[in-house]
């Protein structure tokens, strides 16, 4: 049985030469506890080949999957936040704002790219819950807007993709505004003809439901995703019953009549560019 055992002793490996499973190399789903290689979870635009979940990813990653060649061009890539209201909680917000740019990356919860999603140009803004929770304030709100301008001057409809907790607080009455800013422009897309698209993805809620997310020609969610205002705790506090199974998921929502059609990620890319142009040729 000395295979079972080692014979010899004073064996040793040095450490560069030990072999060890690489950081990242393996992707197991939290919902079905299915492992894949990394590699292929992205493939399949993060979702599960097994259950289909639909893993929480970036505007980085979503960029990737849509635009043709994964190539786009982005707008007011620079713009922060200031302190309009020197608020302070457990930290001082610009601290708060700088620890997280670091940690991320991002430089605040929404970008605005555009280019071409299978050779239809798009003008695409895409908020990111890594990002104080994607948040909105006003950065977020301004590269809406400056991303709905965009699309009026060049005429190339607007995609929106929310993923986001709701106002940010930090900026209290100036994040509220954003809900009136976005939605005038939405307006003005209206009023030219061309299609605002709004991609809900989990989780959507507060503010940003209460606005832009809720206002698209089409309105579009991601299976599984939580969609709603408040939160089903404080719902059920107010009204003082249970809440029905399924709660707040895109499924319930849909069913509800909040939204138009349900999307899987792999086939996001396709829907757009087929809906849109039959959008725009019958505009």
């Amino acid at each position: 049985m000395s295979w079972f055992r080692r014979t010899e002793k004073g064996i040793s490996t040095p450490t560069e030469l030990k072999r060890e499973t690489p950081d990242g190399l393996w992707y197991q789903c939290p919902e079905c506890k299915n492992v894949v290689q990394t590699r292929e979870h992205q493939q399949n635009a993060y979702t599960c080949p097994k259950c289909n979940y639909h893993d929480k990813i970036g505007s980085e990653a979503y960029f990737t999957i849509l635009f043709d060649e994964g190539k786009y061009t982005e707008l007011d890539k620079n713009m922060t936040s200031g302190d309009p209201l020197n608020f302070v909680d457990t930290k001082a917000y610009p601290a708060r704002i700088k620890a997280t740019v670091e940690k991320t990356g991002l430089k605040d919860a929404c970008r605005t790219v555009y280019g071409k999603i299978n050779g239809v140009n798009f003008t695409v803004s895409c908020m990111d819950f890594s990002f104080i929770g994607g948040s909105m304030g006003s950065v977020v709100g301004e590269k809406i807007a400056r991303g709905i301008d965009h699309a009026l001057k060049h005429k190339t409809p607007f995609l929106m993709i929310s993923k986001s907790g709701g106002a940010r607080m930090m900026e209290a009455g100036f994040s509220l505004m954003q809900m009136a800013k976005t939605s005038a422009k939405l307006a003005l897309l209206d009023e030219a003809k061309i299609p605002y698209i709004s991609l809900l993805t989990d989780p959507t809620t507060g503010g940003v439901t209460a606005s832009f997310a809720m206002l698209g020609d089409l309105n579009i969610a991601e299976p599984g995703s939580l969609i709603g205002f408040a939160g089903p705790r404080v719902i059920k506090e107010t009204i003082g019953k249970d809440l029905p199974k399924g709660f707040q998921t895109a499924e319930f929502v849909l069913e509800h009549g909040f939204l138009d059609f349900i999307v899987d990620r792999k086939d996001l890319k396709n829907e757009l560019s087929a809906v849109v142009t039959l959008m725009m040729q019958n505009s």
